[in-house]
């Protein structure tokens, strides 16, 4: 240990801090020099020369400024600059600087300067023996009775060197006597005590008193001692010892006796007189911890009381030494044991221990599982002891007892985590004593999870309607589907599945969110072009088995009035003008406007009015039908060239409306009027090409739709020859010989984004297996790339991607934005008879367009000057509005014109007669921002 003047005198923060600041501008590794000096060194004392030691110049010392730093207070060394010796400064003291450490080292920094060096220099002081041994008293006492036995040791005192090593203290010596020996011990720490033995009886009368001299001697050279007087008096012995008049006292008690009961009474006696027959009971040495706080003992009369609470549990048998001794000098004392018997009381309550606990237990674990291991045990005996365990009714578990004190808790009925996951068992233990007592304790039992319930639903299927036009990756419904099993096999996944035959509406139109089951739309959907999708929703579990539930949803697309209506008749555009013979009464009908709306419902339902006239009063048109006709009679004084404009309204929310202008020509009733209008013939004439004209029509619509079924069923029997061929021929023969492949570009045939762009090739076998994707530039399949569209058949790729499709290189295809369904088609609402009153029509057959245009080429016949075969393509109309009115500038009316029992169309009848596509359709959208119809 350091003494307290080295710690305040060697350590100086400011020093150290300097130091540490001039060893970090040092440029060079400092020398450590070591030198060893005697402690007690007289001032002056040369301990080495420094200079020669560091190789350095004598002569520049006192330019260098050589000094000497040590982190202590005291400068204990210096260095003579004239000769470089370093001297001892101030006193050394081994014991003051290091105290007892074994070695003791002062270090020392050398600093000269110009340039800047720094030394360390490592002075080892040496012990001398220079202290005595000393002991803490100058003399000893000891009182020893002439009646002690021999052998018996009697420690002295230690005594104190404070030198280190050798010099320290060796041994003690004992004066010579007869009656006691010297025994020098070592302790742990390598220091020396000694004892005195007692070797032989003392005799008081003999000699009633002894002086030893004991000394102690260090191992220094010469050795140095001190000396301990040690005066002994020898007491006199008490020649008679108590007698008790038993040796062995029994006695029994409750153990719930109170404080202050007897319970036995010992009696001792002496033969000896005055003090010395005085006797005091006490209790004896030899009594175990805690008798003297269960038991009191009267000191004088020997009854022995109970002090504390005793306890059965504790101890059963309470074993208590007394001694008695009289009050004579040095007395001699008499023992008798005393047993105390406690008698039990039903005072504890049983104690339940869970040795072991079964748990989580599986929720599948058949009757009987070992769930938990109790060991009950009460400290009482008899039938205090006895304990009987039980668990609530109505739980599916239950004890059994197969060894004493030992229950074991099993199952008893069915678990199941998802109606009850975890159980806290009480469990009761009742003792048969008298009053009983009980404990509880609580068995906390979890039921671990098994995969036994798949996902479920609040319901079995969603209606999910969405308006048009919506935002793409927008949610538009969330599942609602829960696991009742636990997390880990309650982790859902959820898929997107087509319903029927229809692949492509989930990777093309939605998408579902397999973590969370929300369904989005993918791009905006149009009313017009699909009005329902019909998908399944499979969530599967996580769990081992996997479980899985199916979700029906039905996606129904709702209307918006995105279109404005569209006017049919007249031509929008064109020069339309009506004749009127001034004359005419009143409700003459004068002509028809025509339109239509691609939206359903109440956003289809169009409605006209008159916009402009010049004459308000001489027109009216029907708000439903659109037809327009004369008000009041054609006078004189109106205008000869009325221009009408009607307003053509749906019934939206906001509402989207279109103009139609059509001229009205009041003529005169004369032969000039009749030159230069040859429409004015004889209403029988005109009735008479109407009705050639239609009967014409209907020929010509059957004819065509004979040859369209007719040429469809022989396309589809050598279709079906030509699958079952290939069905029916190996596999390896299909690939032995590639066949031409076909390269469907997905981008325009609709199947796919245009950011999902990808080759597909079909084979002749392409319908035994799911199409190949490859990577743009990659090898085919059959390393057939040169087959593209350009050299594969224009009838199987309209097979493949669609009937209004062509290979490239070929007549595109006829306008979508005029092919509708059937709930589309024009003249459903617009093109409908009804009255005035403002009650909604019904629907009519969809050939009412067709009849209205049939009505004009009647028109054109009854005026004489054209016919059916007026050009081609113009239907007969060319000769009533120009050459360049054909049915290229009119929307082919033919497609509404339906065959039951088929799907094909005029249009599509047409084309396929005349081998090419009808012209005009050249991928035109119906309106900005909306997806091409397929």
């Amino acid at each position: 240990m350091v003494p307290e003047a080295w710690r305040r005198g060697l350590v100086s923060t400011g020093r150290v801090v300097g130091v540490l600041l001039l060893l970090s501008a040092l440029n060079k590794a400092s020398t450590v020099i070591h030198y060893e000096i005697l402690e007690e060194r007289e001032k002056g004392f040369a301990v080495g020369n420094v200079v020669a030691n560091l190789g350095l110049d004598l002569g520049s010392l006192s330019a260098r400024r050589l000094r000497v730093v040590s982190g202590a207070s005291r400068k204990f060394f210096e260095v003579n600059r004239e000769t470089g010796e370093m001297f001892v400064n101030d006193r050394l003291d081994r014991e003051e600087l290091c105290g007892t450490l074994p070695s003791c080292t002062v270090t020392l920094e050398l600093v000269v300067e110009n340039p800047l060096e720094l030394f360390s220099v490592e002075v080892v002081i040496q012990d001398i023996n220079d202290n005595n041994p000393a002991f803490p008293t100058r003399e000893m006492k000891l009182e020893i009775s002439e009646a002690m036995a021999p052998g018996t040791r009697f420690p002295l005192e230690s005594a104190h060197d404070p030198d280190v090593g050798s010099n320290s203290l060796q041994t003690y010596e004992l004066s010579r006597n007869e009656y006691f020996a010297l025994r020098v011990q070592t302790r742990e720490d390598s220091t020396k005590y000694a004892e005195l033995v007692l070797e032989r009886a003392l005799d008081r009368e003999r000699e009633p008193s002894l002086q030893l001299v004991l000394t102690a001697l260090d191992g220094g050279t010469p050795a140095l001692s001190a000396s301990l007087p040690i005066h002994i008096t020898v007491l006199d012995a008490n020649d008679n010892a108590p007698v008790f008049n038993q040796s062995l006292y029994r006695a029994r008690v409750l153990e719930d006796a109170p404080p202050g009961t007897r319970v036995v009474h010992v009696l001792a006696t002496d033969l000896d007189e005055g003090p010395n027959g005085e006797i005091i009971y006490s209790f004896g040495s030899h009594n175990r911890a805690g008798v003297r706080e269960l038991f009191a003992l009267d000191l004088v009369t020997g009854m022995l009381t109970i002090k504390g609470r005793l306890d059965f549990e504790d101890t059963k048998l309470h074993e208590i030494y007394i001694q008695a001794k009289d009050k004579g000098a040095n007395p001699e004392g008499a023992h008798c044991k005393v047993l105390v018997e406690v008698v039990d009381v039903n005072d504890n309550a049983p104690e339940i221990t869970v040795t072991s606990v079964y748990s989580p237990v599986p929720e599948d674990a058949p009757l009987g599982t070992v769930i938990a291991l109790l060991s009950v045990t009460d400290l009482d005996a008899g039938e205090n002891g006895l304990v009987t365990c039980e668990v609530p009714p109505g739980l599916p578990f239950s004890l059994t007892s197969s060894l004493k004190n030992y229950f074991t808790l099993k199952t008893s009925a069915d678990l199941d985590r998802e109606t009850v996951p975890e159980y806290n068992l009480s469990i009761t233990a009742r003792d048969a004593g008298t009053p009983s007592l009980s404990a509880l304790t609580v068995v906390r039992v979890q039921v671990s999870d098994i995969n036994d319930n798949p996902p479920q639903s609040s319901q079995s299927s969603y209606d999910v309607y969405i308006e048009e036009n919506n935002l793409p990756g927008a949610p538009i419904l969330n599942l609602s589907v829960w696991d009742p099993d636990a997390p880990q096999n309650a982790r859902l996944s959820f898929f997107l599945l087509e319903q029927g035959a229809e692949t492509g509406l989930v990777g093309r139109y939605f998408t579902i969110n397999r973590d969370n089951g929300i369904v989005s739309s993918l791009v905006p959907l149009d009313y017009e072009d699909r009005r329902e999708f019909e998908l399944t929703a499979h969530i599967s579990d996580g769990g081992t088995p996997v479980l899985a539930t199916n979700i029906s949803v039905n996606i129904f697309v709702t209307d918006r009035n995105d279109n404005a209506p569209q006017v049919l008749y007249p031509r929008p555009g064109g020069s339309s003008v009506e004749m009127l013979p001034r004359g005419t009464a009143a409700g003459h009908l004068v002509s028809r406007v025509v339109g239509w709306d691609a939206d359903a419902g109440h956003n289809a339902w169009l409605s006209y009015s008159l916009l402009g006239a010049p004459n308000q009063s001489l027109f009216a048109i029907g708000l439903h039908t659109g037809q327009i006709s004369t008000a009041r009679p054609v006078q004189d004084t109106d205008s000869p060239r009325q221009t009408l404009t009607v307003l053509i309204k749906d019934n939206g929310e906001p509402s989207l409306s279109t103009t139609a202008t059509l001229t009205v020509s009041v003529t005169e009733d004369s032969p000039e009027a009749r030159a230069e209008f040859p429409s004015g013939s004889a209403p029988r004439e005109q009735n008479k090409n109407l009705t050639f004209y239609l009967l014409l029509s209907l020929i010509l619509v059957s004819v065509g739709f004979v040859v369209t079924a007719f040429g469809v069923i022989i396309f589809k029997v050598y279709k079906w020859k030509q699958s079952r061929d290939l069905y029916r021929a190996p596999v390896s023969s299909l690939y032995r010989t590639p066949g031409p492949s076909l390269h469907a570009d997905a981008v325009r045939g609709g199947l796919m984004s245009p950011q999902l762009y990808h080759q597909v090739y079909l084979t002749t076998d392409s319908r035994r297996s799911d199409p190949l994707l490859k990577k743009p530039g990659a090898a085919s399949p059959l390393a057939s790339r040169q087959n593209t569209l350009r050299s594969c058949d224009p009838v199987f790729y309209r097979q493949v991607l669609g009937a209004e499709s062509a290979p490239p290189g070929q007549q595109a295809p006829p306008n979508t934005d005029w092919r509708f369904s059937q709930a589309q088609r024009p003249g459903t609402s617009g093109s409908q008879n009804g009255d005035d009153t403002g009650t909604w029509p019904n629907n009519q057959f969809d050939t009412e367009m067709l009849q209205a245009m049939i009505l004009a080429s009647a028109s054109e016949a009854a005026d004489g000057s054209s016919t059916l075969g007026g050009g081609a393509g113009t239907m007969g109309l060319s000769a009533r509005y120009g050459p360049q009115f054909t049915l290229q500038h009119v929307p082919d009316y033919r497609q509404n014109v339906y065959i039951p029992g088929s799907n094909a169309t005029l249009t599509n009848a047409a084309g396929k007669r005349d081998g090419k596509a009808p012209a005009g359709g050249n991928g035109n959208k119906k309106k900005s921002g909306k997806k091409e119809k397929k």
